[in-house]
């Protein structure tokens, strides 16, 4: 927090209350434990949102030719492995066409890409991920994905063969073997575009400015934890170690991995952050998509 809280008063976003933000007052806040800014806010996170359906099917295409990663395999030594996922925005129904958003993470370092496509077809799906590999701070060199048709056609087996990129797949209606990526897709996909319904080009538009907001503000600028162990307690059950929260920027500039042209590229963007008129921007975006949302579906009814 206290990286966000100094760009907040270095680019004068705190308003009216600056006059009360004094040094005791971002020592308390920085001092503030998770629990208690969890019961503060929680107030504002009750909103609740339709149930959408999910549109990912097993295809038989390639199965038995791609090798499966588990949940309990380690990640691959030094960098560029990521999982990807599709998540559809589709609202209450799957009938028609509707717009998908693909998401890429890297679970060692947390990084994550994502790219609004207009729908699953082979010309969509190659098209980000294509952009995903010329725009990943590291090279990208393994996938892992799901059972979905999306993924698992020769299309796109070709397009990693070509990029010399080994693929691996989860098992069938298993989410814990992807489950960094569908982490991501709860926490950054639909807390920030919702459930609803999106088609248009104009709202394909407005969800990838939204995605390059979210991406500039969760990557750079919001510390997440990695788990680095487990420790049993005294009945024997397991819990998970946690390391030092730090945004996926500051874990992938210390990994060594990084060549300098792109290390001088991310500390350049990461300086001109302004988180307030980030989140201003995300809200403005998100009050378009729910107006949009909400005159498509005036006047009828959920799928049953």
């Amino acid at each position: 927090m206290d990286d966000t809280l100094d760009r907040l008063v270095r680019f004068r976003e705190l308003g009216k209350v600056a006059s009360r933000v004094t040094p005791e007052v971002l020592d308390e806040l920085c001092a503030m434990s998770p629990a208690t800014i969890d019961r503060y806010l929680k107030p504002h996170k009750d909103a609740h949102y339709p149930v959408a359906l999910g549109t990912t099917k097993p295809s038989h295409i390639l199965r038995s030719s791609i090798a499966v990663r588990t949940s309990m395999d380690a990640l691959p030594d030094g960098g560029g492995f990521y999982e990807l996922d599709t998540v559809a925005h589709c609202g209450h129904t799957t009938k028609g066409e509707y717009l998908y958003t693909l998401t890429m993470t890297d679970p060692r370092h947390g990084w994550t890409m994502l790219r609004a496509i207009k729908n699953k077809a082979h010309v969509h799906v190659h098209a980000a991920l294509e952009w995903m590999r010329k725009n990943a701070p590291l090279a990208v060199t393994g996938m892992d994905f799901d059972n979905g048709s999306e993924f698992m056609n020769w299309a796109v087996i070709a397009w990693a063969d070509t990029h010399n990129i080994q693929v691996t797949r989860g098992r069938p209606y298993t989410h814990n073997d992807n489950a960094h990526v569908e982490q991501r897709n709860g926490d950054w996909v639909r807390k920030h575009a919702y459930r609803y319904r999106y088609e248009t080009d104009h709202e394909l538009q407005l969800l990838n400015e939204l995605w390059r907001l979210v991406e500039q503000r969760k990557n750079h600028l919001l510390p997440c934890v990695k788990v680095i162990g487990t420790k049993a307690s005294r009945s024997g059950r397991k819990r998970a170690i946690y390391d030092k929260p730090e945004p996926p920027y500051s874990r992938l500039m210390r990994s060594g991995l990084l060549d300098e042209r792109t290390r001088a590229k991310l500390a350049a963007v990461h300086e001109t952050l302004n988180p307030a008129r980030i989140t201003r921007r995300i809200n403005q975006i998100q009050q378009q998509l729910i107006e949009l949302a909400a005159a498509r579906t005036q006047g009828t009814r959920p799928a049953a």
